[in-house]
C-alpha cells in the first residue's frame, strides 16, 4: 500500500489555521480531543511536549515524516526550536534554502517531491502546515484530518490559501467533544487506504 498524504490540522469554525500573524494560542486545549488523537498519532505531538504527555519512547503509529512550509517552521524557529518533531524526518519547503541542520530544505516543484516521497517505503506523510502549501499540494492531499475547535477567528491564515481548485471528499469519520470541538476525517473521493479516523 502506498504512502498516503495527510493534512491534518486545527482550525476555526471559520476555516483558519492561525491568526494574521500566526498566532494560536487562542485554540482551547482539549484534553479529551489531545488523548483521542495522542492514540492514533502519538507522533504529531511536538518533541518538546512528548515527555511531559508520557508519550517519550513511543513508537510512530501513522507518520514517519513531517512536511511543512516555511512559515510554519518559523513560528517555532522564531522561539529558538530549531527541530520541532525530533522523532519525524522533518521537510521544510522553502524557496530560499535555510541553514544545515535537523531539518531538510525542499525546493522546487512539491508536488513532486512528494510524489517521490509516495514512491518511498514507509509511514505516512503528514502535512502539518501552513495554508499556502496546502494549496499547492491539494492534487495530493489523501485524507483531511481536522480538528475544528467552536472559535471565530475572524481574520488569519485560512486552511487552504490558493486559487479557485474544487476537489471532492468524503467523510469517513467524525467525532464531538464534550468542548465543543470536533475531529472529521475527509478522503479524497474514490480514494482507498487505511482509516486514520479517531474510533
Amino acid at each position: 500500500m502506498s504512502r498516503r498524504l495527510v493534512y491534518y490540522v486545527a482550525t476555526t469554525i471559520d476555516g483558519r489555521i492561525a491568526g494574521p500573524g500566526g498566532e494560536s494560542a487562542f485554540f482551547p486545549m482539549d484534553a479529551d480531543l489531545m488523548t483521542a488523537m495522542n492514540a492514533v498519532q502519538p507522533e504529531t505531538i511536538p518533541a518538546a511536549f512528548r515527555a511531559a504527555l508520557g508519550l517519550e519512547g513511543t513508537p510512530n503509529l501513522r507518520f514517519d515524516t513531517v512536511l511543512m512550509g516555511r512559515a510554519t517552521y518559523q513560528v517555532g524557529l522564531d522561539e529558538g526550536v530549531t527541530s520541532p518533531y525530533s522523532h519525524l524526518r522533518q521537510i521544510v519547503f522553502s524557496r530560499t534554502p535555510g541553514a544545515d541542520g535537523p531539518v531538510e530544505w525542499a525546493q522546487g516543484d512539491p508536488v513532486a517531491y512528494v510524489r517521490e516521497l509516495k514512491a518511498a517505503d514507509g509511514l505516512d506523510l503528514w502535512l502539518c502546515g501552513g495554508g499556502k502549501l496546502a494549496a499547492a499540494l491539494l492534487p495530493e492531499i489523501d485524507e483531511l484530518v481536522v480538528k475544528r475547535y467552536p472559535v471565530l477567528a475572524g481574520a488569519g491564515l485560512p486552511l487552504v490559501d490558493g486559487g479557485f481548485d474544487p476537489a471532492a471528499f468524503t467523510v469517513t469519520d467524525s467525532r464531538r467533544f464534550p468542548s465543543g470541538a470536533d475531529v472529521t476525517t475527509y478522503r479524497r473521493a474514490g480514494g482507498g487506504g487505511h482509516d486514520g479516523g479517531t474510533r
